[in-house]
């Protein structure tokens, strides 16, 4: 008699940005793809926000990860987050400047 195979699920990996770290565990990762208009044939951008889990809270805002789809851990957490790609600065990420240096220095003349 023969013994059935347990064939292995592929998972669905998605690359993306980490754009938000601030709870515990967790990570907000933007995954961004093109999408073609229907009637204008012309691609726009779109983005989509993840929710992944990070057991060691070791990627931070502005990591390009790779995901892969995992079992519900959470009311929102269905993807977890695998290795690290690189590290992107993105602009939200800096502390904000004062607001005197944001300001346009105009020159007097004299006459």
């Amino acid at each position: 008699m023969k013994t059935p195979e347990i064939k292995k699920i592929k998972k669905l990996a998605l690359q993306g940005v980490v754009v938000s770290d601030k709870m515990q565990k967790t990570r907000t990762v933007a995954v961004y793809r093109l999408k073609k208009h229907p009637k204008y044939l012309k691609y726009y951008k779109v983005t989509t926000k993840f929710k992944a889990h990070d057991e060691e809270n070791q990627y931070h805002v502005g990591d390009v990860v790779v995901m892969e789809e995992t079992r519900p851990m959470s009311r929102d957490k269905r993807w977890r987050i695998v290795k690290k790609i690189s590290t992107r600065h993105l602009p939200d990420a800096e502390p904000m400047a004062d607001e005197d240096s944001n300001k346009p220095k105009i020159e007097e003349t004299s006459k």
